[in-house]
């Protein structure tokens, strides 16, 4: 179907937003105005964008910083509990740069449907690509709800060209900002003054939950957020030291290396080393006296300490590594 010029000049209206933002402005608010010039081109009820994990080798998705409009603060830890089993979710992620859409509250897994029909997602429509460098992925997601009209495929086509447009953009801004980080890190965020994540790499995201395990993920742990008040120039959590650096309105957080780590604990680097050269789940849990889903959680976890985000990458970074001795 011709473009009309009527949706030209709306296209060219909303990348003129993106472009009248100062070069100053935050990650966060790019992406913020950015939604709101999408929503007059492509209409919405509701949205979410941020940051995820999941679709690497199959391993289960999770959201690790987001944010959303018109829906409510707990919304990403509550799809964190059934992100494992929401296959819309799994068809963007396997999809990478282009638009998936489903219309219905039915689902297969009681808690996905129930989950959609006590938000209203009643039309979806949903983009992930990957995020270099950072282990994770970059989405948004578009809902309506049951009493408004599906996406159209003019609309789809929009919110793929449009969202690509903003995408690039956030992720240069992130990319400038951390070229502002200081030298020997092995992992950075950036985070508002508040404590909400803007941006999150995924070996410091773990590091993270190892370290405090009820973090939920979305916000810094409270016991470092009062530190960004302080003055500090750097926090110390066990024998790990994060250094803390202003950036405007943002704080730049960086995660100090730990000498002479090794690239994964025993358990998980045994588990990455035989999936790497070719068993199966099943035959690594046969082999290492693990569960099939032991072996999943283990993989995942070796995937995102190392920024990875498939097998022949896996192998790469593991190679000269020994392989674990067969039990006897």
């Amino acid at each position: 179907m011709p473009t009309s010029l009527k949706t030209l000049e709306s296209f060219s209206t909303a990348l003129l937003t993106l472009d009248e933002l100062p070069p100053t402005a935050s990650p966060a608010r790019l992406m913020s105005d950015g939604m709101a010039a999408l929503r007059a081109l492509v209409p919405f009820d509701a949205a979410w964008w941020g940051e995820c994990s999941g679709g690497m080798d199959g391993l289960a998705p999770r959201n690790w910083l987001s944010g959303r409009l018109n829906l409510g603060a707990d919304f990403a830890r509550e799809w964190n509990r059934i992100g494992a089993v929401d296959r819309f979710a799994a068809a963007s992620m396997q999809q990478l740069d282009a638009a998936v859409w489903s219309s219905g509250y039915a689902d297969p897994e009681p808690a996905v449907e129930a989950f959609a029909t006590r938000h209203d997602l009643f039309h979806a429509l949903a983009i992930t690509r990957a995020l270099p460098g950072s282990g994770l992925m970059h989405f948004i997601a578009l809902y309506r709800g049951q009493q408004a009209p599906a996406f159209e495929a003019a609309q789809r086509r929009l919110f793929e060209l449009f969202s690509a447009h903003l995408m690039q953009r956030w992720s240069r801004r992130v990319t400038a900002l951390l070229g502002q980080a200081r030298a020997g890190a092995d992992a950075h965020a950036l985070v508002d003054a508040a404590g909400e994540f803007v941006y999150l790499d995924a070996r410091l995201g773990l590091w993270l939950r190892e370290r405090f395990p009820a973090w939920q993920g979305t916000q810094l742990p409270a016991e470092l957020t009062a530190g960004l008040g302080a003055g500090a120039t750097s926090l110390r959590v066990g024998r790990r030291r994060l250094s803390l650096q202003r950036c405007g309105e943002l704080w730049l957080l960086g995660l100090a290396p730990q000498r002479r780590a090794p690239l994964l604990p025993p358990r998980e680097l045994g588990v990455a080393l035989l999936y790497a050269h070719g068993h199966t789940h099943k035959q690594i849990a046969r082999e290492l006296g693990l569960s099939p889903s032991t072996v999943r959680t283990y993989l995942r976890d070796a995937y995102q300490r190392l920024g990875v985000s498939t097998k022949a990458a896996l192998a790469r970074r593991l190679e000269g590594q020994a392989l674990p001795a067969k039990k006897p």
